[in-house]
């Protein structure tokens, strides 16, 4: 019987040979991660169900990120901390990534930043493995082959007592994406394309594997950037098949082995869907979703307030290298924030260099506000004092995942979905523009 890759994931998983899409299975996970949002709530109903004195099921399988709401005076946010930073203590996880250290109480050298990226820095995402975490973008992982999705602190509590999870397989849509991608284009204008064709709903409880000559040219980062959105589709997770370039990313990050699957060149799937990346522009998702697409150049009248480059889909090393491209030599027209997704990311700034100019150097000539430490930050909104948070109805322009109403703050504030690109372009002019204009 024939396999998507995600079925030969699961089936592995599972312990059984196929596997059909709409079976109910019990799965091994291999990772467990959550933060500092949902960790309390996962901490609380894992003590009430298994016992106040219960351990879990491998302390070298959970990990611990606060990354949310850290940097703040908000009493609520830090108790949260404080929990997890507990939890680690009395069950001893290997993985817990503090933002201080516990002896002083000083800044901790080991503080990762978001989730997601730090996952994959840190060598937790593996081909061929099962990752949950308390987080819907969770399923960036997919893009070194895994099953990666987002769970609630129920099943994220039965997991850390149990190492395992009953999970309904789902059905694989595929989008095979070809073309050499055009020098204005990048990963977040394809998945903003996608999800404008197919709407918030259009991939509810399914995979959506990304496959084609573009991706296959993609870095792990942009491979990241299609997959993080998936759940922007209502996708159960997202999928990229590893290669050369996954396993070089992988090199040095992880030791633990690991086994590659591929979907059967006759596998069903649920639907199939192929771009001609070519013919594609510089799109952005208006308020107040993520599937209302727009081109860039469309949009040209729109007047914004601020620009916010960062979180799990933007706030990466390339992500900010390719909005310094385009701003060196220029000045921006609006506040422009820089909020880093990981510390090694924030060191990449000062570190790496764009025609003899670091990043920063580059951020701050051109008038950006001096890059934040790493956290979410304002994608979440967060307390009051979040660094970037919308605190009145503006409109912004924003490498971020999500564009409801109150998700970055104000509940009247408008947030134009966008590549970093587009994000650089639009800090220069002041309104929503197509980065073909400085290109």
């Amino acid at each position: 019987m024939t396999m998507t890759m995600t079925e030969k994931i699961l089936a592995k998983a599972s312990g059984k040979s196929t596997l059909n899409p709409g079976e109910n299975i019990w799965v091994k996970v291999d990772v467990l991660m959550t933060h500092d949002v949902c960790g309390p709530g996962t901490i609380g109903i894992f003590k009430r169900e298994f016992g106040e004195n219960a351990k879990v099921w491998d302390k070298e399988k959970i990990v611990l990120i606060p990354d949310h709401y850290i940097f703040t005076a908000d009493e609520r946010a830090n108790r949260n901390v404080d929990i997890l930073r507990d939890f680690a203590q009395e069950q001893n996880i290997k993985y817990f990534y503090d933002i201080i250290e516990r002896s002083n109480f000083k800044a901790n050298p080991d503080y990762k930043g978001v989730c997601h990226v730090a996952l994959a820095q840190e060598g937790h995402t593996r081909p061929g493995e099962v990752l949950f975490g308390t987080d819907s973008h969770t399923c960036n992982a997919g893009a070194f082959g895994e099953f990666a999705t987002g769970i609630g602190n129920t099943d994220a509590a039965f997991i850390a007592g149990t190492g395992k999870l009953l999970v309904k397989v789902p059905a694989t849509m595929r989008f095979v994406l070809n073309g050499e991608m055009p020098n204005y284009l990048l990963a977040k204008d394809l998945i903003l394309q996608i999800i404008g064709d197919i709407s918030v709903s259009g991939a509810t409880y399914r995979t959506m594997e990304f496959a084609g000559e573009t991706v296959g040219q993609m870095t792990m980062e942009e491979r990241m950037t299609l997959c993080n959105m998936v759940i922007e589709a209502g996708g159960k997770n997202g999928v990229i098949a590893p290669d050369e370039i996954t396993f070089e990313y992988l090199r040095g990050r992880t030791d633990k082995p690991f086994e590659s699957f591929y979907s059967d060149e006759n596998a069903k799937f649920y639907s199939d869907r192929s771009y001609d990346v070519t013919k594609l522009e510089p799109v952005v998702a208006k308020p107040h979703s993520p599937d209302n697409k727009e081109l860039a150049r469309n949009c040209q009248d729109v007047k914004i307030d601020r620009v916010y480059i960062g979180s799990c889909t933007g706030g990466k090393t390339s992500d900010f290298l390719h909005a310094a491209k385009l701003i060196k030599g220029h000045k921006v027209k609006v506040p422009t924030y820089l909020v880093p997704a990981t510390q090694k990311v924030y060191e990449d700034l000062f570190i790496i260099k764009h025609d003899g100019k670091t990043l920063s150097e580059i951020f701050l000539d051109a008038g950006c506000i001096e890059p934040a430490a790493p956290s979410c930050a304002a994608c979440l909104g967060g307390p009051k004092d979040t660094f970037g948070r919308l605190n009145e109805p503006e409109i912004c322009v924003s490498t971020t995942n999500r564009n409801f109403p109150g998700r970055m703050g104000n509940k009247q504030a408008q947030v134009y979905l966008a590549s970093p690109y587009t994000a650089a372009a639009s800090a220069l002019t002041g309104h929503v523009t197509d980065p073909r204009k400085f290109m």
